[in-house]
């Protein structure tokens, strides 16, 4: 099977940010950015996600809007963050959407706790 990947000049703003705004698709980016390649199954495992034909749509997305590299190896894919193209085209946006999803969450998560905290 061949996989479509974007060049990096072919890679459009428009994607990426319609890619990331999606929550799962987020968290997979997330585990992504700490670097390596990652295969499908330890990714699913990390967002609590049990089944595998539910990322396929949202590989597709990151795969084809140039968020992420997915190559086969064997019974599964690897992916890989395209950071450096990524940074290359948008200097400093994966930082910013990354640190900015990172105050969302503790953000959502002091809500939660409340003042009383619990």
């Amino acid at each position: 099977m061949v996989l479509r990947h974007p060049d990096r000049d072919q890679i459009r703003i428009e994607g990426v940010l319609a890619a990331l705004g999606n929550p799962v698709r987020m968290a997979a980016v997330r585990v992504l950015d700490g670097g390596g390649e990652h295969n499908c199954s330890s990714v699913l495992g990390i967002l609590g996600v049990t089944a595998k034909s539910t990322m396929t749509h949202h590989w597709r997305v990151l795969r084809e809007s140039g968020v992420i590299w997915q190559q086969p190896s064997g019974r599964e894919n690897l992916l890989t963050l395209r950071r450096e193209d990524l940074d290359a085209r948008y200097p400093g946006l994966l930082d910013a959407i990354l640190a900015g999803a990172l105050r969302d969450e503790a953000s959502q998560a002091a809500q939660h706790v409340g003042p009383s905290g619990g």
